[in-house]
């Protein structure tokens, strides 16, 4: 708590940080969160302000049963994001105990742990989810461990809440690596067992663990099952199309393209950061003083306030990511204990952590390392739907702290001889140290020192020249700086074998290296500076005048936001029903309407989607308000129905189509449609007269059967249809919207979101939670009985 607080001082203020995702996602769920306040906190689970309507699930949702939701707010009771920090430390704490390490190196490792520098960074950009699922990883691998060391009682009840815990996060990537992390260490512990003759012993622990798990799931099926379903009908899920935008052939995928998955992979020389900071000039931005070749250059040219200015921001990073907000860093000090783990550490958990390290690392290689990543992409489950590969070395950051730590044990233990000690230490320092210098020599062997982006100083001669000296001059000072991390700590390390420090002086020292040698990168990009008031944060957007104007309009309709990429805003769905909207898992079938026909200005499919307004920039670069008066409105009756057969002609019926008066149906979807041929009602009347995020209501009156579309998203698996009452069917035209017929006469419509995954979820999740006690305080009373027993017999014995 104290180093938690310590870090994040500010929030002692009640100052809160500034994160740009969660800002974007406080436009996305606002008006879920209003909703909760004037319905008694009533969940919707859709959300109509953003994407023109999408399921709440992956915005913000709460689920019946979601106990492990209070235990959690229970273990994050510190201000944001102290708490997270706190998890990390309090998880890394438990996983020491299960390995039986003494409390100061315990506090040792969870310091290393997190402070490592890609945990911390984390929080800028808003990865709250990210980071919450990583700080749970250390407490699952704690329940797993202790099964493997037949404290099944205590193993089992870890491993199924702290599973429950890691699942409610609601990470599926983060989790999803921690389990490449747990199959490794489970094929490690298969290889001993088979060798030591206790394959039946590794068959129950494994059965304990794989109970756990599944109960820990269970725990959170509701969320579990909205996610999976909704899945499908995302980004992440296989398109149906195969034709790009241009009309060109597209490969066809089951998830995300390779090219999107690898966007953001580590070079083989990037991994070197991992252990000398800024090995490729650190984040994408860095600050460069007054003693920089490019300050100085500058200066020259245009003088000191110019290169003041520019210096700020200097484009430092030279690899090829798209952006880096800071190098992922574990550590001098603690990757040199981890070599030290390699050459003094015995037996499987040295294998297993070597192996998941080496392991992530290569993954984190992505499109530099083609042919392992597009085996995991083509072949194992659920890789390809996941982008950024790089960070999979969340494997590496938590490996290398526990592999680090066990290594000072054993160092520490009198059960090892002293020249083994010694011979590991001189391995460690000179292994580890050659190899920095390696990376070192490498750079200047193979590299460049040209970044891509580079072209935004070409204007100035010299510059980019000045600019690489710079980026050389940061490798050396860097690789210097944790070569004298090493020397330090081998030094202490030495002098303890040689009986000239205590023991405890020695941790105290290596714990302060390891607390300098993070601390002092970590709050090169994360610091106070990041923290604003609290009011800042909690209203993050301001109604501009165009937003003002369009709020006094209180019917029901949407707000295309074209000043910038109306796809990558949040921001308009703070204030209105806006056909954009911010985040990684859009509904698939939407993303592509934007990409194949929104993104051309395809206005006939703005007015589908009922937009009435557009904000778009003024002469004077202000937001300004415009009205669309040829938007369709929230339902209307069709002249024709026009059926195709497949997906993509579909989507480029829309280049042409007239919305007002033909919807397109793909009948092979909808083969019980039946007969689509109707005589037009001129008469006829549709409308709009009650909106609730998860209940719309209609009226409607017409003299024969018509067929209506409503602006609205079609999603199969909740929205149900009631005319009068009665079930009915609808479908999805339009590529996205709904269609329906309606009969003749006056008629009551009633869309309701009426999602069976949520009920079934709880049922699953209660039975889970009461399975996960009622097994854990059962097994305690036999194994307490069967130790009295034992007891008993033992006296029997003696006497």
């Amino acid at each position: 708590m104290i180093a938690s607080l310590l870090y994040f001082h500010p929030v002692l203020k009640g100052q809160k940080i500034s994160q740009s995702d969660i800002t974007q996602f406080n436009g996305m769920a606002k008006e879920i969160v209003d909703y909760r306040a004037e319905n008694n906190d009533e969940e919707p689970y859709w959300t109509g302000a953003s994407f023109s309507g999408m399921p709440a699930y992956q915005v913000s949702a709460y689920y019946p049963h979601d106990y492990v939701r209070s235990l959690d707010r229970l273990l994050r009771f510190l201000p944001r994001p102290a708490d997270y920090t706190f998890l990390y430390f309090l998880s890394f704490f438990v996983l020491m105990m299960a390995l039986k390490v003494e409390w100061r190196l315990a506090i040792l490792g969870s310091l290393s742990f997190g402070f490592s520098t890609y945990l911390i960074i984390i929080f800028v950009p808003g990865h709250n989810a990210k980071a919450h699922a990583i700080a749970y990883m250390p407490l699952v691998l704690a329940g797993v461990l202790w099964v493997f060391k037949r404290r099944y009682v205590l193993g089992f009840i870890v491993t199924g809440l702290a599973m429950a815990l890691e699942i409610y996060t609601n990470h599926i990537q983060m989790t999803y690596y921690l389990g490449f992390c747990l199959l490794i260490l489970g094929i490690v512990q298969l290889i001993n067992a088979i060798k030591e003759k206790i394959l039946p012993t590794f068959i129950k622990q494994a059965a304990v663990i794989i109970a756990a798990v599944f109960l820990g799931i269970g725990a959170n099926a509701s969320r579990l099952m909205a996610t999976k379903e909704y899945a499908d009908y995302s980004t992440r899920g296989k398109s149906e199309l195969t034709i790009k935008p241009d009309g060109s052939k597209k490969e066809a995928t089951r998830g995300l393209d390779k090219a999107y998955i690898t966007q953001y992979s580590y070079s083989k020389l990037e991994t070197f950061n991992l252990f000398v900071p800024r090995y490729m000039g650190g984040g994408t931005f860095e600050k460069l003083g007054d003693d920089s070749n490019f300050y100085k250059l500058i200066k020259k040219r245009a003088g000191k306030k110019v290169a003041d200015d520019y210096s700020e921001q200097v484009l430092t990073y030279w690899g090829d990511q798209p952006i880096v907000e800071a190098p992922a860093y574990i550590g001098a000090v603690i990757f040199f204990l981890f070599f030290l783990g390699i050459f003094l550490v015995k037996g499987r958990l040295k294998q297993w952590l070597v192996a998941a390290t080496i392991f992530s690392i290569l993954l984190s290689w992505g499109r530099n390392f083609e042919g392992l990543t597009n085996f995991f992409i083509d072949y194992i489950p659920l890789y390809n739907k996941f982008r950024a590969v790089s960070s999979i070395q969340v494997i590496a950051e938590l490996c290398v702290p526990i592999l680090g730590v066990l290594a000072l044990k054993e160092f520490f233990s009198s059960s090892i001889s002293k020249k083994e000690k010694r011979k590991a230490l001189e391995k460690a320092v000179f292994g580890f140290g050659g190899l920095i210098v390696f990376g070192f020599l490498l750079a200047h062997i193979f590299a460049t020192f040209e970044g891509i982006r580079d072209n935004n100083y070409k204007d100035l001669p010299g510059l980019i020249d000045a600019l690489i000296a710079d980026r050389k001059s940061i490798l050396l000072f860097d690789t210097l700086r944790s070569l004298g991390f090493v020397v330090a700590t081998g030094a202490v390390l030495w002098f303890l074998l040689n009986k000239k420090l205590k023991q405890h002086i020695a941790v105290i020292l290596v714990a302060s290296f390891i607390l300098v040698d993070l601390i002092s990168v970590d709050r090169k990009y994360v610091s106070e500076k990041e923290f604003k008031p609290a009011k800042r944060i909690e209203k993050p957007f301001t109604a501009s005048s165009a937003d003002k104007l369009i709020l006094q309009d209180t019917s029901h309709f949407r707000v295309g936001n074209f000043i910038g990429n109306p796809m990558e805003d949040g921001s308009t769905s703070y204030f209105h029903q806006s056909i954009g909207g911010y985040h990684a898992a859009k509904m698939g079938r939407y993303n592509e309407l934007f990409d194949y026909q929104i993104a051309k200005n395809n206005m006939e499919v703005l007015n589908m989607l009922n937009t009435k307004y557009f904000i778009v920039e003024n002469k004077q670069r202000q937001p300004q308000a415009q009205v669309n008066p040829d938007a369709n409105g929230n339902a209307w009756f069709v002249d024709k129905v026009l059926t195709v057969t497949s997906a993509n002609e579909e989507i480029k019926a829309l280049d042409s189509l007239n919305t007002k008066t033909i919807a397109v149906l793909n009948v092979n979807k909808f083969n019980e449609v039946g007969n689509l041929t109707f005589d037009k009602d001129s008469t006829a009347t549709i409308e709009l007269i009650e909106y609730d995020l998860n209940k719309l209501i209609y009226k409607s009156n017409t003299q024969k059967e018509q067929f209506a579309v409503f602006s609205e998203i079609y999603y199969k698996d909740g929205w149900n249809t009631y005319i009068n009452g009665q079930l009915q069917p609808h479908y999805q035209v339009n590529y996205v919207l709904r269609g329906m017929k309606v009969p003749v006469g006056e008629n009551e419509i009633i869309f309701k979101f009426e999602p069976k995954v949520i009920q079934q979820g709880g049922f699953i999740s209660i039975a889970s939670y009461l399975i996960l006690i009622v097994v854990t305080i059962g097994w305690f009373f036999y194994d307490e009985k069967k130790k009295k027993k034992n007891r008993m017999a033992n006296q029997t014995a003696n006497v």
